[in-house]
């Protein structure tokens, strides 16, 4: 069989592909990687169909051991790869070896990389879906060292590219949104959001938390808990934004004062703590 071994997880590492998107009345969030755009990558890189499973790792770190030849590639931001202490870029297919191990550094912008290898990571799916779902525990569990995770067998060629950059995550980010469908529940919900906020320690994959000076509300009282979609930007009683991320909770009783366009999800989910964000109305 096909398989690699987790020789060290990092910080945090999970089994993600383009989620299970469907099963919001079910209670589901879609989950999935945050960054899209980097998974598909990785996976055209290496030969997948870009809705294969691969490894996020949050900050780098992640080390394994391939059973079999395999073509694998790192993408998100730019970092740090080696095999066998070779050292290697990020964003290129990588051939590799039976017995080989990869290593992935730690990015010096951005939050999260990418793994893909030929074949996808084979682990069992739950509801259509081999991503890890953090809110409700669907799922592969977190990487552990000694986890040993199957691969599929290589379906297409490596697409290697004369030149992929990876684009350097920003110390500021300006985010396209679109308001409503609750702006009414607040005081100049449109003029709050176009200041600028900060990104918090708190974050993770259920929500990006923001700081910064509250939003007012117009409006007394509680809404009825109604759907949420990945993006939406909840106001809770503090006034301080969260936006909705992949593993959000599919009900929420918070005015939404608008949501995410879906092209900017993934630079918000290379955001660190401390960028600086604001939205602009499209």
């Amino acid at each position: 069989m096909r398989s690699l071994e987790v020789l060290d997880p990092g910080r945090y590492a999970l089994v993600e592909d383009l989620g299970r998107p469907g099963y919001a009345h079910l209670g589901v969030a879609p989950s999935g990687a945050l960054d899209t755009a980097s998974l598909r990558l990785a996976n055209r890189l290496v030969g997948n169909a870009e809705a294969a499973a691969g490894i996020e790792a949050l900050l780098g770190g992640l080390s394994v051991r391939f059973t079999a030849p395999a073509t694998l590639a790192v993408t998100g931001p730019a970092v740090p790869v080696s095999v066998d202490g070779r050292a290697f870029g990020s964003h290129t297919p990588v051939p590799v070896r039976a017995g080989q191990t990869l290593a992935i550094g730690t990015p010096t912008t951005g939050l999260r990389c990418y793994l893909a290898v030929s074949g996808g990571i084979a682990v069992e799916p739950v509801l259509g879906s081999r991503s890890r779902d953090v809110l409700s525990g669907i799922g592969p569990e977190p990487l552990h060292a000694g986890d040993v995770l199957p691969l599929g067998s290589p379906t297409g060629i490596p697409a290697g590219a004369d030149v992929v950059v990876p684009v350097p995550a920003p110390g500021e980010l300006v985010v396209p949104v679109t308001l409503g469908p609750r702006d009414d529940w607040l005081d100049d919900a449109a003029g709050g959001l176009s200041a600028w906020w900060t990104v918090t320690a708190e974050s993770n994959r259920v929500g990006l938390r923001l700081d910064g000076t509250p939003l007012r509300r117009a409006i007394d009282g509680e809404l009825p808990s109604e759907g949420v979609l990945t993006g939406a930007i909840q106001v809770p009683p503090n006034g301080r934004p969260v936006v909705f991320l992949a593993d959000h909770p599919t009900t929420g009783g918070y005015p939404v004062a608008a949501v995410v366009r879906a092209t900017a999800l993934s630079a918000l989910a290379q955001t660190r703590p401390g960028t600086r964000v604001r939205f602009r109305m499209s």
